[in-house]
C-alpha cells in the first residue's frame, strides 16, 4: 500500500471514529462524554483561561461548556460541524456569559458605592429584622450556595479557602457568591419595599 492509499485509510478510520463518538455522544453514552472531555477540555480551558484571565473562572467556563454541551447534546448535527467546532461554539458562549456576569457584578459594585458612604458601612447598625432575614434568604439558596456564602460571610474565609475546605473549583466559589450576592441584593430590597 502506498503511504498515500495509508494516509487516507487512516483518515477515513480517524473520520469513522469521529462519528462513532459523536453517534454515541448523542444518544447519551456517558464514556463518550469522558473521552470527549479527555479530549477537548484542554483546548477549552485554555481558550477560556485566555479570555477570562482567571485560573478559577477558566476552570467553571470549562465545566459549564461541557455541562452545556451534555445537556444540549441532541441539539448537536455532525452533518454541520465538527463536535470540536460544536464545542468550541459552546465555550464562546460561556466566555461571554462569565464577562457579562463580571460587568454585571462591577455595576453592582460601582452602584453600592456611589449610595454607600464609608461611615454608613462602620457605623450603620444592622436590626434584628435585617439580620433575621437575611439569615432567611441565606437559607433559602441552593444547597452548595449556602455553604460557600455561610463560609464566606460567617466563617470569613476567602474564595481559595473556600474552595479548599469545600473542595469546590475557585470560580465555582466565586460565581455562588456572585450569584447569590446579586439574589440577596434583590429579595433584600423587595422586603424593604415591602416593610
Amino acid at each position: 500500500m502506498s503511504p498515500t492509499a495509508m494516509r487516507m485509510r487512516g483518515h477515513s478510520v480517524e473520520e469513522a471514529h469521529e462519528r462513532e463518538l459523536s453517534d454515541r455522544f448523542r444518544n447519551g453514552d456517558e464514556r463518550a462524554l469522558e473521552e470527549i472531555y479527555r479530549r477537548w477540555s484542554p483546548v477549552v480551558f485554555t481558550m477560556a483561561l485566555r479570555f477570562v484571565g482567571d485560573r478559577g473562572d477558566a476552570e467553571d467556563v470549562t465545566q459549564k461548556a461541557f455541562v452545556s454541551a451534555w445537556t444540549s447534546r441532541r441539539s448537536y448535527d455532525p452533518a454541520k460541524a465538527k463536535l470540536s467546532t460544536w464545542l468550541i461554539a459552546i465555550t464562546r458562549r460561556r466566555i461571554a456569559d462569565t464577562l457579562e456576569a463580571r460587568a454585571r457584578v462591577r455595576a453592582l459594585q460601582q452602584e453600592l458605592q456611589r449610595f454607600t458612604t464609608p461611615e454608613d458601612v462602620v457605623g450603620a447598625e444592622i436590626d434584628l429584622g435585617d439580620r433575621l432575614l437575611l439569615a432567611d434568604e441565606i437559607d433559602r439558596l441552593e444547597p452548595d450556595a449556602r455553604r460557600v456564602v455561610r463560609l464566606a460571610f460567617y466563617d470569613d474565609l476567602t474564595h481559595e479557602q473556600i474552595s479548599e475546605r469545600l473542595g469546590m473549583p475557585l470560580g465555582t466559589v466565586k460565581s455562588h457568591i456572585r450569584r447569590s450576592l446579586t439574589r440577596l441584593r434583590s429579595r433584600l430590597e423587595v422586603g424593604h419595599v415591602a416593610s
